[in-house]
């Protein structure tokens, strides 16, 4: 049996190694790498059964042209060649009467390697002058506020943490999110860490922890603010850290006048109390972590909740200390050439317009005019299943005029309204590199086996459709192979951390770390913001108009409530906030059609507080009906303290197909945030009622 190194591929932090066993040209095996430092030989839930995705019976093996109504099901059989000449056709025709502009590619994180995401989004479409994505579904304000604060993304490694005194993991839960960092966080509780979980939800983390505190979801920013305020008042601060390392502490010590615990307990829906000892434990241990991820900035103040909890680790001078101050996302250590991933400089057209990926129910309805959206491309991605407000993105994706091609493995809730259907590989069918945003381990994925089928891969279909429109750029026509390694040369070439490493190495060995594992972030004390300092006033954030210092705004969805006959369709008293979580068995809407991983994560519910639920007689089984004024969906009810009062929880990535037709994002909002385009999943306001038999 041949053993082939390869990476999984999947939107996690851990981005573990894995080994594939080929025999006679199939794979037999799949498991970790049991040398690589955060895979250590196991791998998660969702990934265990991958070769049940890879040899799905519902694999897509063979280009569809859709012969029946948008949403039919109705297909036939076509070759490439003619695939190709019908999207040649129907471009060329958009680009003549519209322009380039009105053909939009959509995709995400189906992938996220360098050439089948990274490459495959940017050098075809700059290429051709369409619209480009903002990309700015998952972290986008989180992203934005760390660079203003801090002025890149840097976080300790995961064996960092078992020098911490103190964990508090904000908005995250890596049981099911991160979890090759949970062997780290129990060695560091053995080790006598106290554990705090701040989390609307008691999730798997939350479990474990000494402490669970449930804030009203959207409220993590005035949470922060509170301890700010705390730790100021009592003089619990490194003022002389302060004054070495930051800019703008006068002006955030005035601010945070405002934000007296009271208020934070108010807007929060916790005791002062609880604020109170929360901010005097955080700012008395070091060292101490705060651990993030993207789930609490997706709401309309999340952009500025993320700066107002950067701050902390300022405050109590806790960044540059091993096991101390913020773990986020390690994605700024390494940044690939731009100018090789996507060779703007070689494009003719100007950059041209963006089209936020959270609005595209909205654009396609009309929203983005001149040219209007002619054509989307979908890759690496499932809108109608992921996206938010889904009833405007189905409806648009309806529409007889919008030319749709999907390029995926299986017949998706997207795939459904397509008008031609391409196949796509798998991982295993496919080369790519991928630098993880948890960990500084790079991992090199051979391709394993042959494609199944006629599917190809994210680049080879860019490089056909490059052909197909007369493109002879040579950069559109390289294979994977040559890609890596121009985008890994020019790299080596103004990064020192590629200096002592080499790509054949990395080929040879399947993985290999780019930065040393005990190197503490920012220990220098150097910042690479405009001061060179932690900007607590961001200079940058102020030429974008945008406040400067980190505040609390009280925003609130109304669940397009609306109104009938002058009475209201939803009462807001009676309303709920509702969380859309990851879920334990799928990463978002990627494996959610396979049955042994659908069988662990069961019936689509939603989590119910029993206070709530007896007000209503409902109870654990039942169907329920969560609704606002954007959709509904259908939920079998767990009525349970998992969830605090006023609040339900029900995780994203089902497939509406195999939810009764809906899923919750017919019901979450696709209002921008405070920062960056950024999603507001997680305010959202609906209502829920038992069903009628």
């Amino acid at each position: 049996m041949e053993r082939i190194s390869g990476a999984c591929p999947h939107d996690c932090p851990d981005t573990c190694a894995v080994v594939t066993g080929v025999e006679n040209g199939r794979a037999v095996q799949f498991s970790a790498a049991g040398e690589h430092p955060v895979t250590q030989g196991w791998l998660c839930a969702k990934i265990r059964p991958y070769l049940d995705h890879i040899y799905h019976p519902d694999r897509l093996l063979h280009p569809l042209h859709r012969i029946g109504p948008k949403g039919s099901g109705e297909w036939q059989a076509i070759s490439w060649r003619e695939a190709l000449a019908e999207i040649g056709t129907h471009w060329r025709d958009i680009i003549t009467n519209y322009g380039a502009e009105a053909i939009l590619p959509y995709s995400y994180s189906g992938t996220l390697g360098l050439v089948q995401m990274g490459v495959s989004s940017a050098r075809l479409w700059n290429r051709l002058g369409a619209s480009r994505l903002e990309r700015s579904i998952c972290g986008a304000a989180a992203e934005s506020a760390v660079n203003a604060t801090l002025g890149v993304r840097r976080s300790p490694s995961y064996e960092q943490v078992t020098h911490s005194r103190l964990i508090i993991i904000w908005g995250h839960n890596p049981v099911s999110t991160a979890p090759h960092f949970i062997p780290f966080l129990r060695k560091a509780q053995k080790n006598g860490c106290k554990l705090i979980v701040i989390d609307p939800r008691r999730t798997r983390t939350a479990v474990g922890a000494d402490w669970h505190i449930a804030p009203k979801p959207g409220t993590d920013g005035a949470l922060a603010l509170g301890m700010a305020h705390v730790i100021v008042q009592e003089g619990l601060q490194d003022e002389a850290w302060l004054a070495e390392h930051t800019s703008g502490w006068p002006a955030y010590r005035e601010r945070l006048d405002a934000y007296p615990p009271s208020r934070a307990a108010a807007i929060s829906g916790l005791s002062e109390e609880e604020i109170v000892e929360l901010a005097r434990l955080y700012a008395g241990v070091r060292p101490g972590m705060i651990k993030i991820a993207d789930g609490l900035q997706r709401n309309l103040n999340g952009g500025q909740a993320a700066r107002a909890i950067c701050a902390l680790p300022a405050l109590t001078g806790q960044y540059g200390l091993l096991g101390g101050g913020l773990a986020y996302s390690a994605s700024g250590a390494l940044s690939w050439n731009s100018a090789a991933v996507d060779h703007w400089t070689e494009c003719p057209p100007p950059p041209a317009r963006k089209v936020n990926m959270n609005r595209l129910g909205a654009a396609l309805l009309g929203e983005v005019q001149d040219p209007p959206i002619q054509s989307l491309f979908v890759f690496g991605s499932n809108p109608a299943a992921i996206a938010p407000n889904a009833a405007r993105v189905v409806a648009g994706l309806k529409r007889e005029d919008l030319f749709t091609v999907v390029h995926d493995l299986f017949l998706t809730d997207t795939a459904d309204y397509a008008d031609i259907v391409l196949p796509a590989t798998s991982q295993l069918e496919q080369t790519d590199l991928h630098k993880a945003y948890g960990h500084t381990t790079l991992a090199y994925n051979q391709q394993a086996i042959a494609p199944l089928g006629e599917a190809k891969s994210n680049w080879d279909v860019m490089r056909l459709l490059a052909r197909e429109m007369g493109l002879a750029n040579d950069w559109l026509q390289q294979s994977a192979e040559e890609v890596i390694s121009e985008v890994w040369a020019a790299t080596a070439a103004e990064n020192p951390l590629l200096k002592d490493i080499s790509l054949d190495e990395l080929q040879r060995v399947g993985h290999l770390p780019y930065a040393p594992a005990d190197e503490v972030p920012f220990a220098d004390g150097v910042y690479p913001t405009p001061s060179g300092k932690v900007e607590l006033y961001s200079s940058v954030l102020a030429e974008q108009g945008l406040d400067p210092l980190p505040r609390w705004i009280d925003q609130d969805d109304d669940g397009y409530a609306g109104s009938e006959n002058g009475q209201d369709r939803f009462p807001y008293d009676d309303s709920f906030s509702l969380i859309t979580s990851a879920a334990h068995h799928f990463v978002t809407s990627s494996l959610a059609n396979q049955q042994g991983l659908l069988s662990r994560e069961g019936d689509p519910f939603v989590e119910v507080h029993p206070q709530d639920a007896a007000g209503r007689n409902i109870h654990t089984g039942d169907l329920v009906i969560v609704e606002n004024g954007r959709g509904w969906c259908e939920l079998r009810a767990v009525v349970s303290n998992t969830v605090r009062p006023g609040v339900l929880a029900s995780p994203k990535g089902r497939w509406s197909k195999f939810s009764g037709g809906r899923n919750v994002n017919w019901t979450t909002p696709d209002t921008l945030g405070d920062m960056a385009g950024q999603s507001t999943f997680h305010s959202n306001r609906v209502w829920l009622r038992k069903k009628e038999n």
